[in-house]
């Protein structure tokens, strides 16, 4: 009986695509063309100092005789071209740092705008999202306010759409009534814009 609570709970990992890493960025750099600003930086590393499939084989040793190194060139070449970030989390943490309560609101209003620009534009990495303060006495009060912020400022640009697979970033979670008390806010956020539940 408890093995199939729990699975009915926790099914296992999911079987649709999962990002292989998570880009985490200060709020205060992030725009609407940050992502595709990192991707051709990538590109442009990659271009310079892997020019072509040779420096794979000498590197990595894939071998160019088969064609697997070209292949693996030019499978290189379009994921940086079209999807060099998978995951980024507009970072409120240690990316951002404590900075006065202003700075902070008006950085959170500002980033869920370039957010919902980025939406607009399809300019956003596949899975996005924030990462706010801890929920720890202390930052209680300062990760809940910039929830709340770039929440509310994202479901009124939008209309009450958030990206696909829109993620909130808890960190330093120490006790289960802080992931609790981020539930009921999504809650309340749900009920005071036009998000939908759930």
């Amino acid at each position: 009986t408890a093995n199939k609570e729990f699975q009915a709970l926790y099914p296992g990992d999911r079987p649709d695509r999962q990002p292989v890493h998570t880009v985490y960025g200060g709020a205060q750099l992030f725009k609407e063309g940050t992502i595709a600003k990192m991707g051709q930086g990538a590109l442009n590393h990659f271009n310079q100092y892997a020019p072509n499939s040779e420096v794979l084989n000498n590197v990595l040793g894939i071998s160019i005789k088969n064609g697997l190194a070209e292949k693996v060139h030019r499978k290189i070449i379009d994921k940086l071209t079209n999807e060099a970030v998978e995951d980024f989390r507009i970072d409120f943490e240690d990316g951002f740092g404590n900075r006065p309560d202003d700075e902070e609101d008006q950085t959170a209003e500002f980033t869920a705008k370039e957010l919902a620009k980025g939406m607009a534009s399809n300019s956003i990495s596949p899975y996005i999202g924030i990462r706010i303060k801890p929920f720890s006495e202390d930052m209680k009060t300062r990760g809940i306010r910039t929830l709340d912020i770039f929440v509310s400022t994202l479901a009124a640009e939008t209309g009450g759409e958030l990206p696909n697979n829109f993620v909130v970033t808890l960190p330093k979670v120490t006790i289960p009534e802080q992931v609790t008390a981020l539930v009921h806010l999504f809650e309340n956020l749900e009920a005071n814009t036009e998000l939908e539940s759930g």
